[in-house]
């Protein structure tokens, strides 16, 4: 069969996709396949056994479900003499039959909410409807980019920063499930080729829809971070006796070196930006292996100035590839309301006051020092950056 006489006739078989009136997401192209005797399907794990005289495959395929970058689901249409005599779907990695709901000799199949699996029957929809409520809500976007395909070794060499930015872009999209009466969705109306041609469009279409989401989805770039009293305990510092300031030792404060680990595993670029001698803070993060996280380090004795000085954000910013524009998606995280978060407002950066140490002033003295918000413990730091990242939105 040449390739545009299997489109036309797959066409007459194509599904009608009975999908959630909520439904945030579309296929974007269908791979077909057709088959005549028992054969492996070219484009899934499972063989094709047609109980007819032929079975049209449909490789629909997604940029995205609820959960991940990547969705790629399968119809099986079973045809005798022109005529449709079963139905096979896949549902989460296996394949079930389809109840037979047929209108002009075209299959209708429910789909699950957000994730596009083939659900049996409405009666499946609504018996799973609690874990599907749940998947297309707190756990939205927790799968990142999803890999574990044929495909992904084209989708480039992704990062954690990628999968966090998935993550961060469809957890936006999080929606409430309606139930009820279906939106339905023909397959027809999807553009369909044959199912050689997918894969290279598969590969193509992620890295595609990967750069957008460093274009278009409003996020961290950077997270700025003070040491002393932030990551260090002053308390416990060190210093030499030649009257060079230089700290030769200090303790780390409770989970500092947990949080930074975790953070620079989320994908977020950390940049130091201290007041002080450069061998102070070589000295007191070395030895954790902290001073390594950071991708960038704007040290007072190397710049020539102190915070709140807008030319040490104006060179953190630079270190670190970033923009003016950029500076109210990056976060400045310090415990000195004159240093750390009156230079971080004066130069536009949203401001997190740590406010745990009595060694300086705790109260803010007017908006110039108000911080954008505040913790008590590195512990709260994680959750509090999350929503703050969460809220943020491309609009000035």
């Amino acid at each position: 069969m040449t390739p545009d006489a299997l489109i036309e006739t797959a066409k007459g078989f194509a599904p009608i996709l009975l999908m959630d009136r909520a439904e945030p997401f579309r296929p974007q192209r269908i791979g077909l396949s057709a088959f005549a005797a028992e054969t492996p399907s070219p484009s899934s794990k499972f063989t094709v056994t047609p109980r007819g005289e032929a079975c049209y495959e449909f490789a629909i395929f997604w940029d995205y479900d609820i959960g991940h970058l990547y969705d790629l689901e399968h119809i099986w249409v079973h045809e005798s003499k022109g005529e449709v005599v079963a139905v096979e779907a896949s549902f989460h990695g296996q394949r079930h039959d389809v109840e037979m709901c047929l209108r002009a000799g075209r299959p209708l199949v429910w789909v699950e909410a957000g994730k596009h699996a083939h659900l049996q029957s409405r009666a499946q929809r609504d018996a799973m409807a609690e874990a599907t409520r749940l998947m297309c809500g707190s756990q939205a976007g927790i799968g990142g980019i999803h890999t574990a395909n044929p495909f992904s070794a084209g989708f480039g060499d992704l990062s954690d920063h990628d999968h966090r930015l998935a993550r961060l872009f469809l957890s936006r999209l999080q929606f409430t499930t309606t139930g009820g009466r279906a939106l339905e969705h023909d397959l027809n109306d999807t553009p369909m080729v044959p199912w050689p041609e997918m894969p290279d469009f598969i590969a193509a279409r992620l890295r595609h829809v990967i750069a957008k989401l460093h274009r278009d989805v409003a996020h961290m770039p950077a997270i700025f971070f003070d040491c002393g009293d932030t990551l260090v305990d002053e308390g416990t510092e060190v210093k030499r006796t030649d009257g060079s300031d230089v700290v030769l030792r200090a303790d780390l404060l409770p989970d500092a070196e947990a949080v930074l680990r975790q953070l620079s595993g989320l994908g977020y670029r950390l940049c130091l930006v201290a007041d002080g001698p450069r061998e102070t803070f070589e000295n007191v993060l070395k030895p954790a292996g902290l001073w390594e996280l950071f991708e960038a380090h704007v040290i007072s004795g190397d710049v020539g100035v102190r915070k709140p000085d807008p030319k040490m954000f104006e060179t953190a910013r630079e270190r670190m590839g970033l923009s003016p524009d950029q500076a109210r998606f990056v976060p400045m995280i310090g415990n000195n309301l004159d240093r750390d978060i009156l230079g971080a407002n004066r130069a536009g950066h949203p401001s997190v006051f740590f406010n745990w140490s009595p060694r300086r002033r705790r109260v803010p003295e007017g908006p110039p020092d108000t911080p954008t918000f505040q913790v008590s413990s590195l512990s709260a730091l994680i959750p509090a950056l999350t929503a703050f990242e969460f809220s943020l939105t491309m609009d000035v």
